[in-house]
């Protein structure tokens, strides 16, 4: 039997059930590895009564049995700030009354969030573009978003009118966004549409996974390029679930090349995952056009491609399609 997890009633609130391989942990270690916080948080959490073992108060260092029901109340993080402008290179490709277009650099985070104020591309584009909506304070101007360590475009909106119509147009599937990504092996397939719902790992709390529960998630991915071990594809969001594309990516057994989380960190030299958001559609809010976008890999990137590319090239390879 494995852990299990589920969200309760309160989505602070995680009931666990003990699995045999976890008897004898101390249980400030087995709530940390549980829930995806430090030792000493854990530890922290259990003395605040936070935790309890078969519905009673219970002590850190006592050991934790299989069949055991652990239940965390995880306290709500503070309410974060409201983000201040701060004078960061930010590359805008695209502005008018309404929106903005962004191209992003890996490293950077799009918004502020917990143990992170400052610093993020909102900081930024507080800066540069002076006026953001407001529909969420804490995120202005965020429409959508990318992984810290994936790079590209994405829009913004200056107003709360632009925002909720872009946000339409992306739940209703009508803006369309394409990654390119490297994956790991030779993929068997020239075209693959992937469905498969997403939420949060059941134990490792901090990652995501295809789970039966989770949220509805699809991604079409289609070859472009092979390179001896690795695929280079081009992936299109029908949903836009975290983590979407890396997840789906290892799910099908080709994860995202150098992806620190689902795959292997540092693969070919990489220091991120091998993602970029390379190409962006929507039609403008306000004048009904058709708004089409594109970016070019970043050097770090293209780097790693012609690498690839020049070693297939004196060997055996496949050839590009």
């Amino acid at each position: 039997m494995q852990d299990k997890a589920r969200a309760d009633l309160r989505p602070t609130d995680v009931t666990l059930s003990v699995a045999p391989h976890a008897t004898g942990q101390r249980l400030d270690t087995y709530v940390a590895g549980a829930v995806g916080v430090s030792r000493s948080k854990a530890k922290e959490l259990v003395l605040s009564g936070h935790v309890t073992v078969d519905g009673r108060p219970a002590k850190p260092a006592q050991g934790v049995r299989a069949g055991q029901v652990v239940r965390v109340s995880l306290p709500p993080p503070p309410e974060p700030p409201e983000p201040v402008p701060e004078d960061l290179p930010v590359s805008v490709v695209y502005e008018d009354d309404d929106l903005a277009v962004v191209d992003k650099p890996a490293g950077l985070a799009v918004h502020p969030g917990a143990g992170r104020p400052r610093g993020t591309l909102v900081n930024a584009l507080l800066a540069r573009l002076g006026t953001l909506s407001r529909v969420d304070p804490t995120r202005p101007g965020i429409v959508h978003r990318l992984d810290k360590d994936t790079s590209g475009l994405l829009v913004v909106a200056k107003t709360e009118e632009a925002h909720r119509a872009l946000s339409s147009q992306i739940a209703r599937r009508a803006a369309q966004r394409w990654y390119l990504a490297l994956l790991r092996g030779e993929v068997p397939w020239e075209e693959r549409t992937v469905s498969a719902p997403i939420a949060r790992h059941p134990v490792h709390r901090q990652r995501m996974a295809v789970v039966a529960r989770g949220r509805e998630a699809t991604t079409h991915f289609r070859v472009l390029e092979h390179l001896g071990g690795y695929t280079l594809v081009e992936c299109r969001l029908l949903t836009g679930r975290t983590h979407q594309i890396r997840v789906h990516a290892r799910f099908v057994g080709h994860p995202v090349a150098g992806d620190p989380v689902y795959g292997r960190r540092g693969e070919l030299g990489l220091a991120r995952q091998f993602l970029h958001a390379w190409r962006l559609q929507f039609t403008h809010p306000r004048t009904g056009e058709t708004m089409d976008f594109t970016s070019p890999l970043p050097p770090d990137l293209q780097e790693v491609l012609e690498a690839l590319r020049r070693k297939r090239a004196t060997g055996s390879g496949r050839q590009t399609r």
